[in-house]
């Protein structure tokens, strides 16, 4: 089983930008953590891309290669009806993430405009986020 995990704008920038709100970790030892906890539960696939349009096409492709997606679409979260929209026209389950608590934060980020179209929503753990997210995303697809 694969499952896809995309990471929208800024992602690339962990363990440099903001650490008192997002650590020092970077996006790949979140991946190395992912894979191990994975072990051969699952086969993992990490994206990154600052672009919206990126994203969409992922998420539109992803029945074709993946079980799941697990998505921490990043400032998307709040703003994209597009990313929304193709999340709605997919067949593959969509579990939503954030290292952060969304809802502990600034009120423009306390609504996702995502979560009603997701399998569900994962936030505030940390790294640990995307270690829930790959669980969730077993346990869909395994029921």
């Amino acid at each position: 089983m694969k499952v896809l995990f995309l990471n929208g704008p800024n992602l690339n920038l962990l363990g440099q930008r903001q650490p008192e709100i997002y650590g020092t970790t970077t996006l790949a030892d979140i991946e190395a953590a992912t894979r191990t906890h994975a072990g051969d539960r699952a086969e993992v696939e990490f994206r990154q891309s600052n672009l919206e349009g990126e994203l969409v096409n992922w998420i539109q492709e992803a029945a074709e290669e993946a079980a799941a997606v697990v998505l921490n679409a990043a400032g998307y979260t709040h703003t994209s009806v597009a990313i929304r929209d193709a999340i709605t026209a997919t067949t593959v389950p969509v579990i939503e993430i954030h290292l952060s608590n969304i809802h502990a934060r600034e009120e423009f980020r306390h609504e996702s405009l995502l979560a009603s179209e997701c399998a569900g929503q994962i936030c505030g753990f940390g790294k640990q986020s995307y270690l829930l997210g790959l669980d969730a995303a077993l346990s869909i697809k395994n029921t």
